[in-house]
Order: C-alpha cells, then sequence, then structure tokens
C-alpha cells in the first residue's frame, strides 16, 4: 500500500514514516499544501494523511482542491486542532476520519487499516510469493512453513521489496523508503542489509527470491536473475 503524508513538521513527518514504513507500507513525504495537493492528485495513492496547518496551502484548501479532481482516496486529518467545530469541519470538506495530536501510532495504524479495509483497495493482511509468506498484522514472516525472525528494518526492507514484486529498486530509493535518508555512496549499509535479509530468506532455498541486478539495484521476485 502506497501512503502520502503532507505534514510540515518534520519530527512528525519522520516519525510516521518510520513508523508506517515498518508496517510494510510504502510512503511518500511532502512539507507543504502545494507541493502536497501536487503530489496527491498525480501520484496513485492508496491513503493520504494531512495535517491543516500547513505552508503555501493549508489543509482545508488542499483536500477541497484535492475532492474536485473526484479522486475517491481515503484522507485522514491529523491536526493539533482538537475543536468540535474542526472535526465537523474536516469531515464535511471530504476527509474520511479526524485524528487530533499528539496520538497514539497505535490507534493511527488501526484507523488506517479500516479505512483501507473499507475502501474500494482493500490492504492484504498476508502475501504470500512461492513459499514466502508475510504476515502485517501480526508482523510475521515464514517461509515454507519455517518462521524467520527479522528486526523491524529487516521487516521494512522485505516489505518492500515484496509489495513492489518484479520491480528493480535502486539503492537510493531503499534508503529513502527504510531509512528515511539520502544514500551515501560510502556507506555500504543497503548490500549489508540485503546480504543478511538474503541469509535469512533465500538460505537453504533451492529458489532464490532476493536478487540482483549489477549497478542498478535489487528486486524480489521467484524468477532468476
Amino acid at each position: 500500500m502506497h501512503i502520502l503524508i503532507i505534514e510540515d513538521e518534520a519530527k512528525t513527518a519522520a516519525y510516521l514514516h518510520k513508523g508506517l514504513t515498518e508496517q510494510g507500507f510504502v510512503v511518500d513525504l511532502a512539507y507543504d499544501g502545494q507541493n502536497g495537493l501536487f503530489m496527491a492528485q498525480q501520484g496513485n495513492y492508496d491513503l493520504i494523511i494531512l495535517d491543516i496547518m500547513l505552508p503555501k496551502l493549508d489543509g482545508w484548501r488542499v483536500i477541497q482542491q484535492f475532492r474536485l479532481s473526484d479522486r475517491k482516496v481515503p484522507v485522514i486529518f491529523l491536526s493539533a486542532r482538537d475543536t468540535i467545530e474542526d472535526r465537523v469541519k474536516g469531515l464535511e470538506q471530504g476527509a474520511d476520519d479526524y485524528l487530533v495530536k499528539p496520538f497514539a501510532f497505535s490507534e493511527l495504524l488501526a484507523r488506517i487499516r479500516s479505512l483501507l479495509r473499507r475502501g474500494h483497495v482493500q490492504q492484504a493482511e498476508t502475501l504470500n510469493i512461492v513459499d514466502l509468506e508475510i504476515d502485517y498484522l501480526k508482523h510475521k514472516v515464514a517461509r515454507a512453513g519455517k518462521t524467520i525472525d527479522l528486526t523491524p528494518k529487516e521487516f521494512a526492507l522485505l516489505s518492500l521489496l515484496a509489495r513492489r514484486k518484479g520491480e528493480v529498486l535502486s539503492r537510493t530509493l531503499i534508503a529513502e523508503q527504510v531509512w528515511d535518508m539520502n544514500f551515501d555512496s560510502d556507506t555500504n549499509i543497503i548490500d549489508v542489509a540485503i546480504r543478511r535479509l538474503r541469509q535469512k530468506i533465500d538460505h537453504q532455498h533451492a529458489v532464490k527470491l532476493i536478487h540482483t541486478v549489477r549497478g542498478v539495484g535489487y528486486f524480489l521476485d521467484e524468477r532468476d536473475e
């Protein structure tokens, strides 16, 4: 599932990005309303998390203009504005939910999953590729029926590769999505993480799932490299 977060508070944006990525979502960030609206209109997102007090274009304007395009993507307002009037206004303007800051991440996650189940596009609770099974609700991975113990980062990396099965993902994209950082060519953090994940996922199995395209990146699929 692909989520867009429109949030100008850097710490909150980073916290949401980290938490949702570790839950297996692919996450994009926009730090102002103008850029966020453009990304929402041009992208193919399954859900949008939207702040109200944004630079360039506030959340009210963003959702108004976004809904004019007749897009049915679920939108959750996430704002420090906690009056009943604000909540009612948010829902009347087309939001599907409204959560007040400060918030519990577990509650936000539950609301996201509820909206995705309710909508036209549902988030699969499990994903199977050959004999690999990823359970997103229980945060568990198994291959050939045997449970595999992964760190949160390894789970996020595997989820990213699995969600985009067959697509070659660059080191830059992986670094941005899983580690929330710009890729530094002097570090081998991606290669080390892939190596460890391969050891856990592919070791002792005849069919290899994690593949390398030299000089380009990595992909997950049952086919040969």
